[in-house]
């Protein structure tokens, strides 16, 4: 059953629970604009902030969230640890600074924002697991209430779940229609991990697209609604991103329609395009 409103929420594999769309902050300019942004989606009633380290704008998304009025405990708040602090000691020192950016007591949600690899360590899966285990200690710590990756394919997973005393609540990857990594979703999804998308727009690739447009108008909707809508109908939960109040407000506006089975399959057979070319298998850093 997809979610009704923007304050329904999917169970996580520990208990806590997750609103089931989230306010992406890529590429969100840090100061003003950032402030702005969250104070914005927060009037429009999203409730779920998602940022990171090093998206450089952790302190305007901890203010907008200050300004809002809203209370910290009504607002779910997903950051990430940098591929610079991996291992365990590096990571159970990375956290604080990031809390006191957003200048609260904990986070809901702390994600490894990308796998160690062989193009940047000799031993990746060494670094992937001790970094985990800090990520379960922080969480033991009270620091954070979820754990889980981001950018993390099956290969990777596999990794931790096979070491690990706390299993990822989630997986955050690239997903959007024309890159929908089916086969990491179904990894996760038999496995209880929540999916979350980054991108759901493809960083706006996918706008455009006129087949997408042609079902966008079909139900009376923009093509961002059509992409938001699609992931929530396939479980996996959208971060969509804008710094303009008006987009903020549309692309939450996806719960009086439903996609149709015959459109979902039209969609998610899209051939592949909009990819941001990021693979965890490349990356270079």
């Amino acid at each position: 059953m997809s979610p009704k409103s923007l304050t329904d929420v999917f169970k996580l594999n520990d208990g806590f629970s997750i609103p089931c769309v989230g306010f992406g902050t890529w590429q969100t300019p840090e100061g003003d604009v950032a402030v702005q942004a969250v104070k914005d989606a927060l009037a429009a009633g999203y409730r779920h902030i998602d940022t990171a380290f090093a998206y450089y704008n952790e302190k305007g998304v901890g203010q907008g969230i200050k300004e809002s009025g809203i209370p910290r405990e009504e607002i779910f708040i997903t950051t990430k640890l940098w591929n610079t602090e991996r291992g365990y000691e590096k990571t159970l020192a990375s956290l604080p600074q990031s809390l006191k950016n957003l200048g609260v007591e904990y986070v809901d949600l702390y994600l490894i924002h990308w796998p160690a690899n062989d193009k940047v360590y000799d031993n990746p899966v060494e670094v992937n697991v001790a970094t985990w285990k800090a990520m379960e200690k922080l969480q033991k710590d009270g620091l954070v209430r979820s754990i889980g990756t981001s950018n993390f394919l099956g290969p990777h997973l596999e990794q931790i779940l096979g070491v690990c005393d706390v299993k990822p609540a989630v997986d955050q990857i690239e997903f959007h229609p024309g890159y929908p990594q089916f086969e990491a979703v179904k990894f996760c999804q038999e496995r209880g991990i929540q999916v979350e998308a980054w991108s759901p727009l493809g960083c706006g690739r996918v706008l455009d697209d006129e087949r997408l447009k042609a079902l966008a108008a079909k139900y009376g909707k923009t093509v961002a609604q059509l992409c938001v809508r699609w992931a929530l109908q396939l479980d996996v939960l959208p971060l969509p991103k804008s710094t303009k109040a008006e987009r903020i407000q549309s692309n939450a506006q996806v719960f009086d329609f439903e996609i149709s089975e015959e459109d979902m399959k039209t969609i998610n057979e899209l051939p592949e395009f909009g990819y941001s070319t990021f693979s965890p298998y490349e990356l270079e850093f």
